[in-house]
């Protein structure tokens, strides 16, 4: 794949949130082929959404001089990019079917949602909508693809679309000043930046709290630890940052965050289906 297609993938979240998809899928018994389905589905789901973002992005992207972005730079072309989402989208639908109806039906169900964002959703009081949807869906396509078709728990349903949320968040701060300036009034431009920094604390804590608090028994050593860690990450996502207000490190640290929480729910063994 070349450099420019990489980078416009936006890569970071997109093999993050694969690489959170296949690990939860193994720790619920998926199976190897089951695993690799899970991960080829959400990476083209994702590879589809940051392409498609960045070519409906292209001309404000131009306009606010955006060097970080390949169509923007010109290191991409337009017709490349849209091919690109194209191509990952329709084989985003056989490999997430290839789960089960249900299952496939919640990822896709994610993914359009994510798609909605990028071309209409983001610039309304809904924008954090199809985040707490998309996230809120990912472990219900991983357990609906068992034989039983079970849910997931209601907790886990819950804390993914909080961190979804708290991602949305910590993902607009940097712009919030251009993309006003373009007319984008999603809900953070609503709020501002102080009220979105809180918001998106008070739901990335919130997830965490879910998630150490959510699964039969006590918490344990383990849990606590986690928690604590957990609210270190969330307090350094959403402090403000007096150096560089448009640093991506918060939304980067949320990325971090979601893998921690996870990370410490499947060393605990809890119960997630």
């Amino acid at each position: 794949m070349p450099g420019g297609l990489v980078s416009a993938a936006h890569p970071a979240p997109a093999f993050a949130v694969t690489g959170m998809a296949t690990a939860l899928a193994v720790a619920v018994g998926r199976g190897p082929a089951g695993c690799l389905l899970v991960g080829l589905a959400v990476l083209a789901g994702q590879l589809c959404v940051g392409w498609s973002n960045d070519v409906i992005d292209v001309r404000r992207d131009i306009a606010a001089g955006r060097r970080d972005k390949p169509l923007a730079a010109g290191a991409l072309t337009t017709s490349t990019a849209r091919a690109a989402a194209c191509g990952a989208g329709v084989a985003c639908v056989p490999l997430s079917l290839a789960s089960g109806p249900t299952a496939g039906a919640a990822h896709l169900t994610g993914v359009a949602s994510a798609l909605a964002y990028n071309a209409v959703l983001k610039r309304t009081r809904w924008s954090w909508l199809p985040y707490a949807l998309a996230f809120g869906l990912l472990p219900a396509f991983v357990t609906l693809g068992l034989p039983g078709h079970p849910w997931p728990p209601a907790w886990l349903l819950a804390a993914a679309a909080l961190l979804g949320v708290g991602a949305h968040l910590t993902n607009v701060l940097p712009d919030i000043d251009a993309d006003l300036a373009d007319g984008i009034r999603g809900l953070p431009h609503r709020l501002g930046a102080a009220r979105s920094r809180a918001l998106a604390a008070l739901a990335l804590l919130g997830a965490s709290l879910l998630l150490a608090l959510g699964p039969p028994g006590p918490p344990g050593a383990l849990g606590w630890t986690g928690l604590a860690l957990a609210a270190a990450l969330t307090a350094a996502a959403a402090l403000p940052r007096a150096r560089r207000a448009d640093s991506r490190l918060p939304f980067l640290l949320t990325i971090g965050l979601s893998a921690l929480d996870l990370a410490l729910l499947l060393l605990r063994g809890a119960a997630l289906r």
